[in-house]
């Protein structure tokens, strides 16, 4: 069976102890941010489809190997993130913009 995509570290373990033999390679930089990319979508998709904890720390999961690929530490990302929600606000109030006249 074919799956052609990023996986968890451990998922090689795995499907060897369930006896089978996995067929996997290391990427480089830019193929391993390229798929962290296709990730996110692929578990974005999944919380869609399930909104769940679950599935939201899976997402968690690969947007912390997404911030450690950029080479940002998790503060940095906290500031980042404290000083967008000062300028813009944030999620809170629930508005929904339907247009601007």
């Amino acid at each position: 069976m074919s799956y052609k995509k990023l996986v968890r570290d451990k998922i090689p373990e795995i499907i060897r102890a369930k006896g089978m033999e996995p067929v996997t390679r290391i990427l480089d930089d830019k193929e391993y941010f390229k798929e962290l990319v296709k990730k996110l979508r692929e578990e974005v998709d999944e919380f869609s489809q399930d909104p769940s904890v679950e599935e939201l720390a899976d997402i968690k999961e690969v947007m912390i190997a997404l911030r450690e690929a950029l080479g940002a530490d998790a503060g940095e990302l906290e500031d980042i993130r404290r000083t967008k929600a000062d300028k813009n606000g944030r999620f809170k109030k629930r508005i929904y913009l339907e247009s601007v006249q």
